[in-house]
């Protein structure tokens, strides 16, 4: 595994969610930033995990903001976990693609002068996307996990959960709702990411996140 610094389990308990019980842990990595395992069910080492690797969106998740879809991706995620009756939510603190909140609202800004999320981060200096899965990757590996049913539409989650030694047995598609405030920003997901969506593209968008 390619990740430089080990990752610390921290504390853990249980959380009774609308979803179902879950046991929820801590993580911190080398600088100290928390990440989160929540697991429900008996997990089985003879046979691949439902996962979800989930990245922040303080917008999206906690003030349930339309323009993306991070918090239905959540929801969808946490759903799927308790209704295969095992699986496990890794949460990293990694808000706006890796860019931090602040420079997230600055890119919003430049998305509603007209452009795309992508366009948005490189006209501020970063990568379109910043995030990396090196932390999820140690995480997985300490709760004894090695074969995962990955529900992600990103492939480069993929491809880089495989490099790091994470089996990706199977990917599950996760399709939210689309609405004028997010089109513009699925849509670029699709055509410049190669997020695999199935998309109505008579939608209309007025340049979202």
């Amino acid at each position: 595994m390619s990740a430089p610094a080990a990752v610390k389990h921290l504390v853990s308990t249980r959380l009774p969610t609308e979803f179902g019980d879950f046991q929820l842990h801590l993580f911190a990595d080398a600088s100290g930033k928390e990440h989160l395992a929540m697991l429900h069910g008996e997990l089985q080492q003879d046979a691949p995990t439902l996962v979800r690797v989930h990245s922040e969106c303080f917008t999206g998740e906690v003030l349930r903001s339309l323009r993306c879809d991070c918090g239905e991706q959540l929801r969808l995620s946490l759903q799927a976990i308790a209704a295969a009756g095992r699986g496990v939510l890794i949460y990293l603190r990694q808000e706006g693609r890796g860019i931090g909140l602040y420079e997230k609202l600055r890119a919003y800004n430049l998305q509603d002068e007209g452009l795309d999320t992508v366009e948005a981060n490189l006209a501020l200096g970063h990568q379109a996307d910043a995030r990396n899965y090196d932390v999820a990757a140690h995480i997985l590996s300490q709760l004894g996990i090695a074969q995962i049913a990955l529900l992600t539409n990103n492939p480069n989650k993929i491809e880089e959960l495989q490099r790091l030694g994470i089996s990706v047995t199977e990917r599950l598609p996760l399709e939210g709702a689309v609405n004028p405030e997010n089109a513009r920003y699925l849509h670029t997901k699709v055509d410049r990411m190669q997020h695999l969506l199935k998309l109505p593209r008579s939608t209309n968008s007025n340049g979202a996140a």
